[in-house]
């Protein structure tokens, strides 16, 4: 049996929260490790959030010289894709951030492990390398932060056909003749946009009445109504009933829809369909860690699980799904570990989906608001308003506040347009200092930027006195 390795901190997994745990406590003078399977920094840096904006934005080139011509622009022939470039430029993305992230745990004195991990008792992980070499390590302080993975839907016939998931669509090195994307959610939307934009034939299958089923339907229109005008077929209320074929060959998924059933021939299909934390087989039954019903570890307020002295982070702990949300999952755990109080009660987390237009949103939405009884007041304007976008040629979306009925505080903001994630920081600074949105509207803004939208936004609404910007 191999000896047992003494830590001070042992992270299981390498994502946001884990590593900054490991960077941070061993530059403090900790005996720090962190055990990774394989992806050296996490999802992210790899096959995730990176990744697919350095994809997005390639598609993004190609459709603006498409539209080369609008712009007084011209190219000497029809645009070329070429798959094998847009794949080379990702992959040299991702192993410069490798590198970057190997310096990080050399010059912090943490230990980057490789290999699979599995607990063997309380707070005790055993890893084997790919070369076979088992090594037992035991942390005083623990945290788990393996993430979750892409789920396939128990559809008969799906997973024999070998879909794509995020992971491999991420890495083709050519475009897919015709690609069928089941799931109009963030992923789904994320992937068929550019997919359609390198020149694929484009159908996306989403179950719900509606794409981004999770934002008001305003935002649900102004996207597939973008996603139509560039040539994507969006079927809704399509209730996938069984796939035959093999992706990368051909494939076919038959369909009951509101029209009836159907069938659609493809070449290749794409599964975003969720997400499922990659907490099964690695023995949190041995270390006294409980899951809930979905199997994501169970961790209270301040990310501690049902284990003393064990923490979870990140995505398998139940915590919204976006990287800087694990980042904020690490400053909780530094600052308990550290003897502070900071838990994750009450944080206004943002979000942008990076389809064209972006979207973005942070606090609640009109949908949220009315299912929680909030009163609220709705200022909204179209992007056409803000003058920057004039210069852009980038005219679709809005942009949504919902104010208090009771105060002049800002509820929520979503923005539907260019530049639309850069917009939301602003509006959520706002929020997090409790100021009233008129601090917004009578700022002096940088004109002409897509910030400056918001005086025009709130310039004609009421305040609570009832007087409002002649």
């Amino acid at each position: 049996m191999p000896v047992i390795e003494h830590f001070d901190i042992l992270v299981l997994g390498s994502g946001e929260a884990g590593k900054y745990v490991a960077w941070t406590l061993a530059k403090g003078g900790s005996r720090a490790a962190v055990v990774e399977r394989g992806l050296i920094g996490g999802s992210c840096p790899n096959i995730a959030c990176l990744p697919s904006k350095n994809v997005i934005y390639s598609a993004r080139v190609a459709a603006l010289f498409r539209r080369g011509a609008e712009f007084g622009v011209t190219t000497p022939g029809p645009v070329g894709i070429d798959m094998g470039g847009v794949r080379s430029r990702k992959r040299q993305m991702v192993d410069e951030l490798i590198v970057v992230h190997r310096a990080n745990y050399a010059n912090s004195g943490a230990e980057l492990i490789i290999g699979e991990g599995r607990f063997v008792a309380p707070k005790t992980i055993e890893v084997r390398t790919a070369e076979g070499v088992v090594r037992r390590l035991h942390g005083d302080r623990m945290v788990v932060d393996v993430g979750t993975r892409a789920a396939i839907p128990d559809i008969p016939g799906l997973a024999d056909s070998r879909p794509l998931t995020h992971v491999e669509a991420l890495d083709l090195d050519h475009v897919p003749e015709h690609l069928i994307v089941l799931g109009g959610g963030y992923v789904g939307l994320e992937f068929a946009q550019p997919m359609r934009r390198f020149g694929a034939r484009v159908t996306l299958l989403e179950r719900g009445p509606q794409l981004a089923a999770r934002e008001d339907p305003d935002v649900a229109e102004v996207l597939t109504r973008q996603f139509s005008d560039e040539g994507i077929e969006v079927v809704l209320g399509a209730q996938t009933l069984d796939v035959t074929g093999h992706s990368g060959e051909r494939v076919r998924v038959r369909l009951r829809t509101p029209a009836g059933e159907q069938t659609i021939e493809g070449s290749d299909l794409l599964v975003a369909a969720g997400r499922l934390p990659n907490t099964q087989g690695i023995g949190l039954d041995i270390a006294g860690v409980a899951v809930d019903e979905r199997g994501y570890i169970k961790a209270n307020e301040r990310l501690e699980t049902t284990a003393p002295n064990v923490w979870a982070a990140g995505d398998c702990a139940g915590s919204p799904q976006f990287t800087h949300v694990g980042y904020d999952d690490f400053r909780v755990i530094r600052d308990n570990l550290a003897g502070g109080v900071r838990t994750t009660r009450g944080r206004l987390v943002p979000y942008c989906m990076f389809t064209d237009p972006e979207l973005g949103r942070v606090g609640m939405d009109e949908s949220a608001a009315r299912r929680a009884g909030i009163a609220y007041r709705v200022a909204k304007i179209p992007m056409t308003s803000v003058l920057r976008t004039r210069t852009l040629s980038e005219p679709r979306g809005f942009l949504k506040a919902l104010i208090a009925t009771d105060s002049d505080l800002i509820l929520g903001f979503t923005a539907l347009g260019a530049e639309a994630g850069e917009l939301i920081a602003v509006v959520q600074t706002a929020m997090l200092a409790g100021v009233a949105y008129t601090a917004l509207r009578d700022a002096i803004l940088i004109h002409p930027t897509i910030a400056e939208g918001l005086t025009v936004l709130f310039a004609n609404e009421p305040t609570l006195s009832g007087s409002a910007i002649p």
